[in-house]
């Protein structure tokens, strides 16, 4: 998929809120219809963000995403039917239990394009990949769900408070030892099947300072974007998960050189010894500078 650096949530209840999305340079809108939107409420939130996707220009470069409800609730199958004909990039899908839950939603989703006479396979799927205790131990089955997973996401606030939890962070404003877990296992988990690993939200978005910790935190460790609840967030994160000149210029350099010495295994620049996963690194930081992610 194109570059997905910032994932802006927006409500899909809100007319206002909608309309004033078009001016934030997200690289990607989720409409939600889930926490975000109270239960008397759904119904005609999907019929706005149905009437939001209809109204995109043809050939917009920015994606436009869905959450819907998870599997097991009642509201998924009415947020299905009512918003895949009118052709969202892609589903956030939250709360899933297994992988399966992944194929189950594809299957439903490629069921309403045949029917719509789209293009089968087109619209993809984002899991929050880690929101229930039972997820957790299937993380590592991302690898079999194909083409439609587009990245794994991951979720503390309802885990936590599936187990009872009182936080999810220490004093100093730290994941808590169970959460930075969940965390890792999410970045593995992702990359094991090939696709990009998305930061979870930073909750107070109007702590600049955490967030721009938070993001390059993530930037170190290997994910490709995150998660936004604010769009006050939304430049600290795409300036986070966009490589800087320097880091461009050292990767050019890098894949040069390997280029200019095929074969070779180890090389020295600039009094430091490269090897292949340098080579690797360098080719994913000029990706990433493309517009591209996994």
């Amino acid at each position: 998929m194109n570059r997905g650096r910032s994932w802006l949530f927006v409500p899909g209840d809100s007319e206002r809120k909608l309309a004033k999305s078009d001016g934030i340079s997200a690289d990607v809108l989720i409409l939600d219809l889930e926490d975000s939107v109270a239960p008397q409420n759904k119904q005609s939130a999907r019929g706005l963000v149905a009437e939001y996707l209809a109204a995109r220009e043809a050939g917009s470069r920015r994606q436009v995403w869905v959450r819907i409800n998870p599997m097991d609730h009642a509201e998924a199958g009415a947020d299905l039917s009512a918003l895949i004909p009118a052709g969202p990039d892609g589903i956030v899908l939250p709360k899933p239990r297994s992988p399966e839950d992944v194929d189950l939603l594809g299957r439903r989703i490629g069921g309403y394009e045949a029917e719509h006479d789209m293009k089968v396979g087109a619209i993809r799927i984002l899991p929050v990949a880690t929101e229930t205790p039972q997820s957790l131990f299937s993380l590592g089955g991302y690898h079999k769900c194909g083409t439609r997973l587009a990245g794994l996401t991951w979720g503390a606030e309802d885990l936590s408070a599936a187990v009872g939890a009182t936080s999810n962070r220490d004093g100093q404003g730290n994941w808590t030892a169970p959460y930075q877990l969940v965390r890792s296992l999410c970045l593995f988990a992702a990359h094991a099947a090939g696709v990009p690993a998305i930061d979870t939200l930073h909750a107070d978005f109007r702590d600049r300072e955490g967030l721009e910790k938070s993001c390059a935190q993530a930037r170190r460790d290997g994910f490709s974007g995150k998660l936004a609840i604010h769009p006050d967030q939304v430049e600290v994160i795409n300036s986070a998960f966009t490589p800087s000149a320097e880091e461009i210029e050292r990767a050019r350099q890098i894949v040069a050189l390997f280029e200019a010495n095929p074969g070779a295994g180890t090389l020295a620049m600039d009094g430091s010894m490269l090897d292949l996963p340098h080579l690797v690194q360098a080719r994913k930081i000029l990706k990433m500078a493309q517009g591209e992610t996994q």
